[in-house]
């Protein structure tokens, strides 16, 4: 449904996106994650024809970004992280000037706002003027412009940031249930976001994107050791010296002494079974165990560890990257 091929852009000497590729098949979504600054806005900004790429080429539906852009809007509904609303206008005065503006007319229209307000839960404040709409109504509302067409893809920049938690919530239902029928890309940098509404995953940084996938494949990407935490009602002597028998034993850390002194991190070298070895060795040295159980890697262990990896691999390149 949309292919980014090779897209670079610079913006005097800061290089924003460098050399980014990446596809999103029909009726998927996407999570675009990265911190700020890593070039996720500028990269759907490029998809939604609002700038134009230095390089490579955008593809939405077969029609290349570039080429045939008014074609491509009318595919797309977009919500940039800043809301394109008029504030002196009511929510109804507003949707119904952006659905004119989208060739919305008569009928079709009334049908329209009748389903974005109902989808999009501003009924309560359909008749307010803008101004008066809190954060999360105002977010509702640019949401509600961006699916007045019924486009077929939705580019969604930041779409939860400045809710509060009730609010995310909401928001989060509406994507998932607005996935069933559309393509959707939704950026974040708050990484709780991406795991409850999709587990595939585009991470970006320094205008590259590091990795690309479903999130339990990146988080064994990511994995460069098995993790056990392992706790004794009393430690045993010589405990890193016994656990050094252990095959693929790499190091024992203690945790913290203070709040739990008979705790230590155990680990390992990546697909050995540290769990299995370390209960044998505890039932034939007759050790009592408190705890023992692996660590997996959150979101967050594997947004940091790919984000090394791929620093790590441009500095062996020897390329340096400006965001």
């Amino acid at each position: 449904m949309i292919e980014v091929r090779g897209v670079s852009k610079r913006f005097g000497t800061t290089v924003a996106l460098d050399g980014v590729s990446m596809s999103i098949e029909r009726g998927s979504i996407l999570g675009f994650l990265g911190p700020n600054g890593a070039g996720k806005s500028t990269a759907m900004k490029i998809i939604t024809t609002f700038l134009a790429a230095d390089s490579g080429e955008v593809l939405v539906d077969g029609l290349n970004v570039a080429d045939k852009p008014l074609a491509v809007r009318k595919k797309i509904g977009y919500l940039p992280e800043n809301l394109p609303l008029y504030h002196d206008m009511r929510v109804h005065e507003y949707l119904s000037f952006v659905g004119e503006s989208r060739g919305l007319r008569g009928q079709g229209l009334r049908q329209r706002l009748d389903w974005v307000v109902e989808s999009c839960g501003i009924a309560g404040v359909y008749k307010k003027t803008i101004r008066e709409l809190s954060k999360g109504y105002k977010q509702r509302t640019g949401l509600a412009q961006a699916l007045i067409h019924d486009p077929e893809i939705l580019i969604l920049d930041e779409p939860t940031s400045g809710l509060d938690p009730l609010q995310i919530i909401g928001i989060r239902e509406l994507i998932l249930d607005l996935g069933r029928s559309k393509t959707i890309i939704f950026s974040t940098h708050i990484l709780q976001e991406v795991q409850p509404i999709t587990d595939r995953v585009a991470i970006i940084n320094e205008g590259r994107i590091i990795a690309d996938g479903r999130i339990p494949d990146l988080k064994k990407k990511a994995m460069v050791n098995n993790r056990v935490f392992i706790s004794f009602d009393q430690t045993p002597d010589n405990l890193a010296g016994e656990l050094g028998q252990i095959s693929g034993f790499e190091a024992l850390i203690a945790c913290d002494a203070a709040a739990a002194p008979e705790r230590f991190e155990l680990r390992g070298a990546f697909g050995k079974d540290l769990v299995g070895s370390v209960s044998s060795l505890a039932r034939s040295r007759d050790w009592s165990l408190r705890e023992l159980q692996e660590s997996h890697y959150s979101l967050e262990d594997t947004f940091i560890a790919l984000t090394k990896q791929a620093a790590n691999s441009v500095a062996e390149s020897g390329t340096e990257v400006q965001a």
